[in-house]
This record gives structure tokens, C-alpha cells and sequence, in this order.
């Protein structure tokens, strides 16, 4: 069996000197969202989207508002652990 693999560009920069900041990546039917290096989003196939609260930069802060409204992110603890669960399901790491 094949795993489609697939990256993309989720923001609206106007220059591509940024775009590489803004990354998503599916794998199979999970799909990560990326400020820089760190998952600040995922999604599964048949499942919501969980977002993290933004307790990093201004920058990712926009990243964010791309991928969700402020309403539906969830606490760091409980995104960081949601996450770990669902990389773990799919055998995969982020490091």
C-alpha cells in the first residue's frame, strides 16, 4: 500500500521570500500545519480540526488566523497532547 504524500503553501504572503513559513504537509488523510518548523494545526480524515492557542509570535499568531478562528484552538497542553497521540497512530515524529 502507498502513502500520498503532499505539501502546500496555507498563507497569503505576497512575496515568496515567506511562503516556505507557512507549510502543510498531508500524509495519508492527516494533514500538519506548520509555522516555520513547529505544528501549530492538524487535521485527520473524518475528524475536526485542532488548532493550538498561539503562545508563540505575532507571525505564527497570522498563520493561525489563516488556518482558524481565535474560538476553536485549543490550550497548549491539550493540542501538544492531541498531537502526540495522533503522530503516534501514524507512527510518525516531528523533531
Amino acid at each position: 500500500m502507498t502513502t500520498a504524500i503532499r505539501k502546500w503553501n496555507y498563507g497569503h504572503y505576497k512575496s515568496d521570500n515567506y511562503g516556505g513559513h507557512s507549510m502543510a504537509v498531508s500524509i495519508g488523510t492527516l494533514t500538519l500545519y506548520f509555522s516555520y518548523d513547529t505544528v501549530i494545526a492538524f487535521a485527520e480524515l473524518g475528524h475536526s480540526l485542532r488548532c493550538c492557542e498561539n503562545v508563540w509570535t505575532v507571525t505564527t499568531g497570522k498563520h493561525l488566523n489563516w488556518i482558524s478562528s481565535k474560538d476553536m484552538r485549543l490550550p497548549h497542553e491539550r493540542f501538544e497532547s492531541e498531537l502526540e497521540n495522533v503522530l503516534a497512530e501514524h507512527h510518525l515524529s516531528v523533531s
